[in-house]
């Protein structure tokens, strides 16, 4: 295997036909050329070079390795400095995968905030509700993915994937603006035992189910869709009451609805969670710590302001 080292020298050598001149040029001894000669031309098995009066000529086995050298050093070159173009946050890729309320509130001010700072760092944006999210991200196709759960503890079993929490995401009670407890300042989920429901997605729909079993009784789920507009759309049409997190509203709210605090204050937890060794990639870690400045600057329901009461 030939060291770099040696090809850069024999390069030297073919472009200043002497060993003194290459000496000077690379900054070592005379002596230390000629060693580093010799044990290139051991790996090479051939003679590389020869002298013919004062001046080295290149043998034929020489010319060759040189034409191939200047390719290789030249890609070398090149692969240094985009290493270091990354390691300096000068390029770089960052694959984000985020469910819809976080990719409309916290994601455009963190990408925002990250290519300000580092313009040569690209960004991508994937939607995705957390089941799917962290099947791409453990499938290698994204390198961050923003989740959310109800109830604290990581996404990754057996510390497999590293969660980074973010944001303590408060819910709302969603109420047709002609609902009787629309003048309330909060309302218990028990008082809207009655009511049919608009669920949304599956992990809300799961929360909705535990939480009202907490106080007896199982939702009236009259309609259920992932889609936080069309939830807050049925509700607007008095077709039912929902619950709705803060950061969906925050998107977001139809003039219709009103939102109401619950008592005691229901949460879901909002996470970016990453392979352990990618919070190393210099581009991925800024990502990281960009969403972590945007989720300290952001109260959760209040991105676009509060929800009305």
């Amino acid at each position: 295997m030939f060291e770099l080292r040696h090809l850069r020298l024999l390069c030297e050598i073919a472009q200043s036909g002497s060993y003194s001149a290459a000496a000077r040029a690379l900054g070592y001894t005379q002596p230390a050329i000629s060693q580093q000669m010799r044990a290139l031309e051991r790996e090479a098995g051939t003679p590389l070079v020869t002298r013919v009066g004062r001046r080295m000529r290149l043998t034929e086995a020489g010319e060759a390795l040189v034409r191939r050298a200047e390719g290789i050093l030249t890609s070398v070159a090149a692969a240094e400095d985009e290493l270091a173009g990354i390691a300096g946050l000068r390029a770089g890729r960052v694959r984000l995968i985020a469910f819809p309320s976080g990719s409309a509130t916290l994601v455009p001010a963190a990408i925002a905030r990250l290519t300000t700072a580092h313009p040569g760092i690209r960004v991508s944006l994937t939607e995705a509700e957390p089941p799917e999210a962290m099947r791409a991200l453990r499938g290698g196709e994204a390198d961050i993915a923003l989740t959310f759960a109800y109830g604290e503890g990581g996404e990754g079993p057996d510390g497999e994937l590293a969660e980074i929490p973010l944001l303590d995401d408060p819910l709302y009670a969603v109420l047709p603006d002609a609902h009787p407890l629309c003048g309330r300042t909060s309302v218990k989920i028990c008082e809207l035992a009655g009511e049919p429901w608009i669920a949304g997605c599956e992990r809300c729909r799961g929360n909705l189910l535990r939480l009202c079993g907490g106080f007896g009784f199982e939702p009236d789920i009259a309609f259920a869709t992932d889609d936080g507009v069309a939830v807050q759309s049925l509700v607007a049409a008095g077709l039912g009451v929902a619950l709705v997190p803060g950061l969906v509203l925050s998107a977001c709210q139809n003039p219709g609805t009103v939102a109401v605090r619950v008592a005691p204050e229901p949460r879901r937890f909002v996470s970016a969670v990453v392979w352990p060794d990618s919070r190393t990639v210099p581009a991925v870690a800024a990502m990281l710590e960009a969403l972590g400045r945007v989720a300290a600057t952001t109260r959760a329901g209040q991105v676009a302001g509060a929800p009305a009461r």
